[in-house]
């Protein structure tokens, strides 16, 4: 197995307003030795916000900004703005980040050429009643029952005239574009989902995700398969480009008798072709076992958002027990080497 190194804390809440309940989640762009840290900031009631840290090398803080740094200004992420993913694609910073409504989570868009002036650039995930999905997908017979059981979800029907839609979060941009397209993961619970590619995210409308769901069964990138993942996958950090491929550190959930416990996982994907996995961990690259991630506002979760690389260690920055940010390193090489050794080709020859 290859040696995760837990390092700790990074930070944690403050008495400031908009962080007094938790920080967590954050995503992380590298430039040189510094990092920019955009985080989840929660104030009281569960309002999110983003903000915003500063740290040279893998873990000083030299700046902490006492504000946010992008807040709730539509309807449609009224009741926060949360879990940001950062990517650098050519001139221009994209953030992804989960928009809240009350009801409705849904990925959600913002670009910035100095990380910090954003234009925002709304939902760009589908937004699609359950009813709507199932109709569009169910000649595939692909769905099952978690399916229904994490989408179908009426019990959050209010007496508002707000459209009960599917969820889909976790929306991850790969960092350059290939073939010459924008590629993009998000998850519809339980499996991780790939946008095979655009060549302007304007293509992306209602009619282009009706086509998608067609061939929905086509677009899945990462399904439950082991234990430790068994219950539901989700994307984490941004994809790391590699000579193996790209390397993605993504989140797995099993269900206990305590409850949901979150994993951080890592599999690889084709490079030129990333809807095609190559090979997987068959255990949790690392899970909750400190007290700072089996306890707090939610228990037993690590949620890997974000990474940075100093020589040979990966850091691996994330949330833990959705109360505070901590980080982890790991060998490059090392968790490279372990994943060739568990590729799907390997599997298929020991199952043969």
């Amino acid at each position: 197995m290859v040696q995760v190194i837990k390092q700790g804390i990074l930070f944690e809440k403050t008495p400031i307003e908009f962080e007094s309940s938790g920080v967590l989640n954050p995503g992380v762009i590298q430039e040189g030795n510094v990092l920019h840290v955009f985080y989840r900031a929660v104030s009281f009631n569960n309002y999110s916000t983003i903000g915003y840290c500063q740290l040279e090398g893998p873990s000083k803080i030299i700046k902490r900004n006492k504000a946010p740094i992008i807040v709730p200004e539509y309807e449609y992420e009224s009741h926060g703005v949360e879990d940001p993913r950062i990517v650098k694609i050519d001139e221009l910073y994209y953030l992804s980040y989960t928009a809240f409504d009350g009801i409705n989570a849904l990925g959600a868009l913002a670009i910035s050429s100095d990380l910090i002036h954003w234009e925002k650039k709304g939902i760009i995930v589908p937004q699609l009643t359950y009813e709507e999905f199932n109709t569009l997908t169910e000649q595939k017979n692909i769905l099952n029952e978690k399916y229904q059981r994490f989408n179908d979800q009426h019990h959050l029907q209010t007496d508002s005239n707000k459209k009960v839609l599917l969820w889909d979060k976790n929306l991850i941009f790969f960092p350059r574009k290939i073939n010459g397209k924008f590629l993009f993961l998000h998850r519809i619970k339980p499996h991780i989902q790939i946008l095979v590619g655009v060549e302007k995210l304007a293509e992306i409308t209602d009619d282009f995700w009706k086509r998608y769901f067609l061939s929905f069964e086509d677009n899945i990138v990462l399904s439950p398969k082991y234990d430790h993942e068994v219950s539901y996958v989700g994307s984490g950090c941004p994809p790391i480009e590699t000579s193996d491929g790209w390397l993605v550190i993504y989140h797995g959930v099993r269900d206990s008798i305590n409850g949901y416990v979150y994993s951080a996982c890592a599999a690889l994907l084709d490079l030129e072709n990333p809807h095609i996995e190559i090979a997987r961990l068959p255990y949790p690259l690392f899970e909750p076992t400190r007290d700072w991630e089996v306890n707090g506002e939610v228990n037993n979760v690590c949620f890997p958002t974000g990474t940075a690389l100093f020589g040979d260690n990966l850091y691996i920055y994330y949330g833990a027990a959705d109360e505070r940010i901590a980080y982890a390193s790991v060998s490059i090489f090392s968790l490279l080497q372990e994943l060739k050794q568990n590729t799907i080709q390997n599997e298929k020859k020991q199952i043969a």
